[in-house]
C-alpha cells in the first residue's frame, strides 16, 4: 500500500493528479479535525464525497457542479429517541449538532444543485426512511437517491442512471494475489499440556487424509 499525507486543512487543494484524474480535498466538520471531504474530476465528470460531516461552507463552494454529490445525512431526531434509546438531549445534540439533520442536508443539497444528490450515513429501515425523505424534500426537491448497500449510479454526461447491483453473496473467496508461504513449524507457539491434553483421538479417521493429499501433491506431510 502506498501511503501520501496532505494537509486536512487544505481549501480544495490537489492531492492527486494523474491520467487524467484530479481528485481535490477540503476539511469537514466533525468530532475532531483532521476528517475531509474529496472530490473527483474526470472525462469532464465530477463527484463529491462529503464524509462525515457536519454542513459547512466548505462543501458548499466546492461541491458546485458535482455530477454526483455525496453528503451524509442522519436519521430523524424523534427516531433516534424511539431507535436508538437516546435522551432527546442527545438526540438533539448527536442528530443536528454532530451530524446532518435530513432538513440541513436538503438546504445543503438546494444550494450546491447537483445533478444527483446522494443521502447516506442513516440505517434505510422500512419505518425510518419515510421521515428521512420528507424532512429533505421539505428543504430539496432535486434529484435524489437515498443510499443502500449495492446501489450503483451510472453516470454520463447525458444522463445518471440508478440501480442496484446484482450480486451473489454465497461467494468463495478469490485467490491469493501473492505466492502463498509454507508454513514454519519453528515459528510456531504450541498448545499448553493442558490444551493439548484435551485432544480427541481421531487419528484413525484424519490419517487416510493425509495418504490421500501426500499421494496427490507428491507431499510427505505427517499429523501431528
Amino acid at each position: 500500500m502506498d501511503v501520501t499525507q496532505f494537509d486536512y486543512k487544505g481549501m480544495n487543494k490537489v492531492i492527486y493528479q494523474e491520467n487524467g484524474v484530479t481528485i481535490r480535498s477540503w476539511p469537514t466538520i466533525h468530532a475532531i479535525g483532521g476528517s475531509v471531504s474529496f472530490s473527483v474530476e474526470w472525462n469532464g465528470l465530477k463527484f463529491v464525497f462529503g464524509g462525515d460531516t457536519y454542513p459547512n461552507k466548505w462543501y458548499d463552494e466546492y461541491a458546485k457542479d458535482a455530477d454526483l454529490a455525496i453528503h451524509e445525512c442522519f436519521i430523524t431526531v424523534p427516531d433516534m429517541i424511539e431507535k436508538f434509546r437516546f435522551t432527546p438531549q442527545s438526540a438533539l445534540l448527536v442528530g443536528t449538532r454532530i451530524h446532518t439533520a435530513p432538513k440541513a442536508f436538503g438546504k445543503v443539497m438546494s444550494r450546491i444543485k447537483p445533478r444527483m444528490a446522494v443521502a447516506y450515513h442513516f440505517f434505510k429501515d422500512f419505518d425510518t426512511t419515510a421521515g428521512i425523505n420528507d424532512r429533505i424534500r421539505s428543504t430539496y426537491d432535486g434529484p435524489l437517491s437515498l443510499a443502500i448497500d449495492y446501489m450503483v449510479w451510472n453516470i454520463t454526461k447525458d444522463d445518471i442512471r440508478v440501480r442496484m447491483a446484482k450480486v451473489d453473496e454465497d461467494v468463495w473467496p478469490p485467490p491469493a494475489t501473492e505466492k502463498p508461504q509454507l508454513p514454519d513449524a519453528s515459528t510456531r507457539i504450541p498448545y499448553s499440556k493442558e490444551i493439548a491434553g484435551g485432544k480427541l483421538d481421531v487419528k484413525a479417521v484424519i490419517q487416510p487424509v493425509y495418504d490421500e493429499i501426500n499421494k496427490q501433491y507428491g507431499l510427505k506431510e505427517k499429523q501431528d
